[in-house]
């Protein structure tokens, strides 16, 4: 008998189960099996012999043992303390000097690699959909360039969400790269765009920020004369947040000037749970201009990577004083509502998932 989802998980955790998270960069699954808890769950992923990606409890039915402290042989996954061998499917093919018929087996998860990263389902995986992965269109096109990372950060996956809807947090946490008054100072807009949660602002006429300037070098642009900023953060189920930020030369259109007057990205947040207090953070940079520049990808990576290490720090900071001040009630501004309306969204997928649970119990 294979394990089946804890009922009780399901009904109390803090993030949806039924949708699509990333799990790891596919470079990151190469001749050894990789071990990453999902929304609670220890999982491990590894390549059968066919070179698919396939994610399984990480579990040996044996002893309890991780069997991503095992290796990969001839595509199937070897308990690193007693030799058992786990086949795809979750069921142990073989183990010295013993009959595995009887052991029992191990739950499967549904797994994707698509656009450069594994993309798992935590959910029962015969309720996965793959027609429910969001297009992509900047990791297929040639059209765009595209560098990232990868963090582990100590702190509930929704503080990252609340940070990355309000960017209003970039004049103080990124004062020397990316942040400056101006944000402060331009009236955010909240709405919500069919299944999207979107906040948005507006700058015209003002200096480019350091981490601009360089773009705009890096786009053969001069980086001394006035820009048209822009930030359009989109919240999308279960907790992906995309960027579009940029600047364009003052009066060739803004957000609508021709590439050939601009510098614009897509700044791609991928925030999977681990724990309630904590997740994986994959963060990159899609870009429309200099696409061939591997050299620039490089600088805006690290100058990029080092923004997102600010975030790193209060964020953890942040966890810790919740932790320790738990009956303290937190404010709730105007700047904040992007974050509030994302956070009603998640809270209303995982009531989703729980009413049937419910129906049944009545």
């Amino acid at each position: 008998m294979i394990r089946s989802l804890d009922d009780s998980q399901a009904k109390t955790a803090p993030w949806p189960l039924h949708a699509w998270y990333v799990a790891a960069a596919a470079d990151e699954l190469a001749d050894r099996p990789l071990g990453r808890t999902i929304c609670g769950t220890p999982m491990v992923f590894f390549r059968g012999s066919d070179g698919q990606a396939v994610a399984l409890e990480d579990f040996c039915p044996h002893r309890g043992a991780p069997l991503s402290l095992g290796f990969v042989r001839d595509g199937e996954l070897v308990c690193g303390y007693h030799g058992l061998v786990m086949g795809c499917a979750g069921r142990a093919t073989s183990m010295p000097g013993q009959t595995v018929d009887r052991f029992t087996g191990i739950r499967r998860f549904a797994v994707i690699e698509r656009y450069g990263f594994l993309w798992v389902w935590p959910g029962e995986a015969e309720t996965a959909d793959p027609a429910g992965l969001h297009h992509l269109e900047w990791a297929e096109s040639p059209e765009w360039a595209y560098g990232g990372g990868y963090y582990h950060i100590r702190c509930d996956y929704r503080l990252m969400i609340d940070n990355l809807m309000d960017l209003t947090h970039e004049t103080y946490v990124h004062s020397t790269s990316i942040g400056q008054k101006e944000i402060d100072e331009a009236p955010v807009e909240t709405l919500i765009e069919g299944e999207q949660v979107v906040t948005r602002r507006f700058m015209d006429g003002i200096e480019a920020p350091p981490f601009w300037k360089m773009a705009l070098r890096g786009a053969g642009l001069p980086d001394g004369e006035a820009v048209d900023r822009w930030q359009i953060c989109r919240f999308t189920l279960p907790s992906h947040v995309l960027i579009e930020v940029g600047v364009a030369l003052s009066g060739k259109g803004g957000y609508h000037a021709e590439d050939r007057w601009k510098a614009s990205s897509i700044v791609v947040d991928f925030i999977t749970p681990e724990s309630e207090t904590s997740h994986h953070y994959f963060w990159g940079m899609a870009r429309r201009f200099a696409v061939a520049d591997a050299a620039l990808t490089d600088t805006i990576r690290t100058g990029q990577g080092k923004i997102f290490g600010e975030d790193l720090e209060m964020l953890e900071r942040q966890q810790a004083n919740l932790l320790r001040y738990p009956e303290r009630k937190l404010m709730k501004l105007n700047i904040d509502a992007g974050g509030v309306r994302s956070r009603l969204m998640i809270d209303r997928a995982i009531a989703a998932e729980q009413a049937p649970a419910v129906d049944a119990a009545a």
